[in-house]
């Protein structure tokens, strides 16, 4: 895989829906508070350590949580990270998906914890609280709810997200609510919301914002939960100030670029289903998706998600992932796509991907 990466940073033209991440036009706020803090030199000196005061207040009211606290991170991954050593002992067990976000999973077994990976590829695609019941045990600490849900797009329904929350707070469970996506799902509900006092929010402005080069997330939870595991965060000298600028920027601006992005994921979604309509043995097991990727289902047909990705790559220049990332169950059933970019990129998968399946059936 480092191969794939290497060739896809070096070659300009590689059409990226690989990752996730945002593509699309940045808003000149943006450019202008990361030109701004270079040139006051802002990178000399570390910022503050548990983040600007602005952007704190700013993500607390993004996310409607004016009662919680928050620190800051080299994005959500780090948040996470710092989150599992926190919470997930040697021993203890935390209620996973498969499909799911597996890095995670590999911070909480670093730490000595289970992951109980419970298939969620069927049905709505998403958690079944039934399924969450049975898998808690004595050594239960936490269930890490993806909402949306990376690879799969799929969304959890209010009620059936309250029905999780009840769950947790029957059995003194966390909720880790990672919302990455979240701005790309209109109908979305926090976690805590409806469990405020157990539910540990897991915020990013890579996907939305598109700054995931410039690696700004936080914790968001209750103040005593912050105010503990602010000691034992990885990054006690700060996080990059200029990212943190850009960030600002960015959810000022907010209601001036998200309507446009929500619309372009809507409408390259609808063209790579068009695409993958036309492929038998391929579908889309999640449509529309609540993120800003989705997965196609390759099942029916005769070829290896990892050879699609190669053709794509190398011959295309267009990078998808094989569903191996992101699933030890059903990672040969289907290969991830990302379309928060501009639609003429989407438009260049749209005219290979048929012809690749073809040149693979």
């Amino acid at each position: 895989m480092s191969k794939d990466f290497d060739y896809a940073h070096a070659n300009k033209n590689v059409v990226w829906m690989s990752q996730n991440t945002n593509h699309l036009p940045t808003h000149s706020a943006i450019q202008k508070a990361i030109r701004k803090a270079a040139d006051e030199r802002e990178y000399t000196k570390y910022p503050l350590a548990s983040g600007l005061p602005q952007l704190k207040n700013l993500i607390l009211e993004d996310l409607g949580l004016p009662d919680h606290d928050l620190h800051i991170t080299n994005g959500g991954t780090e948040a996470l990270y710092c989150l599992m050593r926190h919470i997930q002992p040697r021993g203890s067990e935390m209620i996973t998906s498969d499909p799911s976000y597996f890095v995670v999973h590999k911070f909480a077994k670093l730490g000595g914890a289970k992951c109980t990976d419970i298939p969620i590829y069927h049905g709505n695609y998403r958690f079944d609280v039934e399924d969450i019941k049975e898998a808690i045990t004595p050594d239960s600490k936490s269930i890490f709810l993806i909402d949306p849900i990376n690879p799969l797009g799929s969304t959890y329904p209010k009620d059936e997200k309250r029905a999780i929350c009840e769950v947790a707070e029957d059995h003194d469970l966390w909720v880790i609510d990672d919302i990455t996506y979240r701005d790309f799902a209109p109908e979305h509900t926090l976690a805590a919301n409806l469990l405020p006092e157990k539910t540990i929010t897991a915020y990013s402005v890579s996907k939305n914002c598109g700054l995931a080069g410039l690696r700004i997330g936080s914790l968001v939870g209750p103040k005593e939960f912050i105010r503990d595991i602010r000691g034992t965060m990885v990054s006690d000298l700060g996080i990059n100030v200029i990212g943190q600028r850009a960030a600002v920027a960015a959810l000022e601006t907010k209601p001036d670029w998200l309507p446009g992005l929500v619309d372009t994921a809507v409408k390259n979604q609808g063209l790579i289903k068009n695409a993958v309509d036309k492929v038998d043995g391929a579908e889309l097991p999640v449509y529309p998706s609540a993120a800003s990727m989705m997965v196609i289902d390759i099942a029916g047909h005769n070829a290896n998600p990892q050879d699609i990705q190669d053709k794509l790559l190398y011959e295309n220049d267009i990078f998808v992932r094989a569903g191996n990332y992101v699933s030890t169950k059903f990672g040969d059933n289907f290969i991830r796509v990302s379309f928060s970019i501009p639609t003429p990129e989407v438009e260049r998968f749209v005219e290979a991907f048929p012809k690749v399946m073809e040149e693979l059936s």
